[in-house]
């Protein structure tokens, strides 16, 4: 059993973006910037939405189907146990699965800032 890594934090109501340090207000031109959440950051919290669930379903999809062939009233046969042994591998691949995607994620939000200046490019973490 995994524990999944921290999700995308999304935007909470009322949530304000960075104060501006005095340094940047020290800046030549001495525009105060305005900051808006970024669109990309927002990509990823609304993509860890999506797929948690999806695994969510899988995965209790698995267990209810072992539960039922863990049964000797469904199954009594040799075969059963190799069975077993496969829906259990199954079930470990799919945590892994699951591990790794939403570690992907949870990295990739980790690299990517969560408030940028308004105008400008949204920044990624890696840049294909």
């Amino acid at each position: 059993m995994f524990v999944d890594p921290p999700r995308p934090k999304p935007m909470a109501p009322g949530e304000s973006p960075p104060r501006q340090s005095p340094a940047e207000q020290l800046a030549p031109g001495g525009q105060a910037t305005t900051w808006v959440f970024n669109p990309e950051y927002q990509k990823l919290v609304d993509l860890w939405d999506q797929v948690v669930p999806l695994l969510d379903k899988l995965n209790a999809s698995l267990a209810d189907v072992q539960k039922k062939a863990q049964s000797r009233e469904v199954w009594d046969a040799p075969v059963a146990e190799r069975y077993l042994k496969d829906m259990a591998e199954w079930r470990k691949r799919l945590s892994l699965y699951r591990q790794g995607v939403l570690t992907a994620i949870s990295d990739e939000a980790a690299d990517t800032p969560r408030w940028i200046p308004s105008g400008a490019d949204a920044p990624r973490a890696f840049l294909f």
